[in-house]
């Protein structure tokens, strides 16, 4: 007598296993795997833009603020490398609302 065979992943042995015969027509491919799956948000992206443009107004505007004098009376030594962070910083965060505008009108939002 021939020892019955059984699953080694699952151990189940294959008498208790039911399969069923595919059909002459069947091609081997179904429609769920075409299907497309949604496109991912990136909400980290949108997340760093936004503190990005956040900080870069910050520093835009403190800079702006030692330059004019009204914060301290250091001068232009201490306002222009706030400015210049501050330009560097904003550029990237400046697309945030672009990204915003972007998901939303994604999702189908007017």
């Amino acid at each position: 007598m021939m020892p019955s065979r059984t699953n080694l992943a699952a151990g189940i042995p294959s008498s208790k296993v039911k399969y069923s015969k595919l059909s002459s027509t069947d091609d081997g491919y179904i429609d769920l795997q075409f299907k497309r799956s949604p496109p991912k948000i990136p909400y980290k992206a949108i997340a760093l833009a936004t503190v990005l443009f956040m900080i870069g107004t910050l520093l835009i505007v403190i800079g702006a603020l030692l330059l004019a004098g009204y914060i301290s009376k250091g001068g232009t030594d201490r306002a222009i490398p706030v400015l210049i962070i501050g330009i560097l910083v904003f550029l990237p965060g400046s697309c945030s609302p672009g990204c915003i505008k972007a998901f939303s009108s994604w999702r189908g939002h007017r």
